[in-house]
């Protein structure tokens, strides 16, 4: 049954990409309309994974592909919606997408247009086609990844960011992306390219909320382009509801001597998948990435990362934690590729887990791959409980035992909120994750 359902979803997305093709004018002859075709033909040979793929193997979206969704939801969602909404005291380029579709009515970019230069993705078609067809597409693999090529085909909305050759952007861009399911179940599909230039500096965040009480199911993809000696710091933040289904890929190409910089947090979702790849094709190159999340419930969080070593003398660290409670399910993938030129590589990866409950469960799946001898590599994984004596420690000093369980939780995950550098998100974010952990 779930095949037919599957078989049938897979014939809706087609007859929807066919309509929607045949809307088009002029811009089906484009770079980027080709794009979209060949990632189509590509879906419907691929079709939804299972778990019988190896990186499907612990995510198993049977649940999500028997939904009906709406891709093309209308909401009335405004100014008071984003008061209740704000992050206290932060500023900077703020752009607001509502069910993948950006609003201009809502967002406010404050950089200059010399330092930062912001498109929706549908005028970016239009005015900035050369730009399009040097990078939309490029990166992130639709030939093997099903989810990947169903967003490349269906890439209308989302942003393009081009920050030219030695600018830093002193105000960060946060882009916020609400998913409004109070009427119906909502989908969007918003595509994102962000293009550093040589020299230049950014920083930048995406948040994933939902509201409605309605399933949700948001698959994104986001190209990240960082030149020679370029500067990035990017932070992901989700906090949907637990009907919400999450499918997002984070795809970045490394220059030389550029500094990539991500933080990854999920803090509520109700199936959220996470694939952050980073190609350094560049030497000199140094990459860090950090991850936290917290599923509780039935909630089921996977992050998949890939580190790929294309170049010699590059460095990558990598440090991911999470806290699993009653009957949530955890998964954490993360490859390290090594080239066969790429000497010199420095590569270390950590994942370290708590888990409160003997019915919730972590997967952990970490994998080297080395072709060159000269290299400093490693990895390591951990899974388990509480520490029963510092627990005790904190209550014979008259702490309670619920507060001293938030606090060690706290300090086990201290080094990974630290990283995040935008002060009002961390802020934020510590009061969301105490709060979580209180529960």
């Amino acid at each position: 049954m779930s095949t037919i359902l599957n078989n049938d979803l897979k014939q809706q997305l087609v007859a929807d990409f066919q309509a929607a093709e045949s809307r088009l004018n002029g811009e089906a002859k484009t770079a980027v309309h080709q794009k979209r075709r060949e990632a189509m033909q590509r879906f419907e040979t691929l079709g939804f994974p299972t778990v019988r793929h190896e990186e499907w193997k612990y995510s198993n979206v049977s649940n999500l592909v028997k939904q009906a969704f709406d891709f093309n939801v209308q909401s009335d969602f405004g100014i008071k919606d984003v008061e209740a909404l704000e992050i206290p005291n932060l500023q900077g380029n703020i752009l607001y997408f509502i069910n993948g579709m950006y609003s201009a009515e809502l967002s406010s970019i404050v950089s200059p247009e010399s330092q930062l230069q912001i498109l929706n993705f549908g005028r970016a078609v239009k005015e900035k086609p050369e730009l399009l067809a040097s990078y939309f597409a490029h990166y992130a693999n639709y030939q093997d990844d099903a989810f990947t090529a169903l967003n490349t085909a269906f890439a209308h909305d989302g942003v393009v960011v081009h920050v030219p050759e030695g600018k830093v952007v002193e105000e960060p861009i946060i882009l916020r992306f609400i998913t409004d399911s109070r009427s119906v179940n909502a989908a969007s599909q918003p595509r994102n390219l962000i293009v550093v230039g040589k020299n230049a500096e950014v920083k930048m965040a995406e948040s994933f909320r939902t509201i409605g009480d309605n399933g949700s199911f948001t698959n994104v993809v986001t190209e990240i382009v960082v030149e020679e000696n370029a500067n990035v710091q990017y932070y992901k933040v989700q906090n949907e509801t637990e009907k919400a289904y999450h499918i997002g890929t984070t795809q970045v190409l490394q220059k030389d001597k550029s500094h990539f910089y991500a933080v990854t947090v999920t803090v509520n979702g109700g199936f959220v998948r996470n694939n952050l790849n980073i190609v350094l094709d560049g030497q000199y190159c140094e990459s860090f990435m950090y991850g936290l999340y917290f599923p509780n419930g039935k909630q089921h969080v996977d992050n998949h990362t890939l580190v790929d070593h294309a170049k010699p003398n590059s460095y990558s660290n990598e440090l991911y934690k999470g806290i699993l409670k009653d009957k949530s399910t955890g998964v954490f993938n993360g490859k390290i590729f090594v080239r066969e030129y790429a000497s010199k590589t420095n590569a270390y990866q950590s994942c370290r887990n708590v888990v409160l409950s003997d019915e919730a469960s972590m997967n952990t799946k970490p994998q080297l791959e080395i072709y060159n001898d000269d290299v400093k590599c490693s990895h390591g994984t951990t899974t388990g409980k509480l520490n029963d004596e510092a627990i005790f420690y904190m209550r014979s000093r008259g702490i309670p035992k619920a507060e001293a369980v938030t606090l060690l939780m706290y300090a086990f995950c201290e080094d990974v909120i630290s990283q995040i550098k935008i002060e009002p998100i961390r802020e934020y974010l510590s009061g969301l994750i105490v709060e979580k952990l209180a529960q």
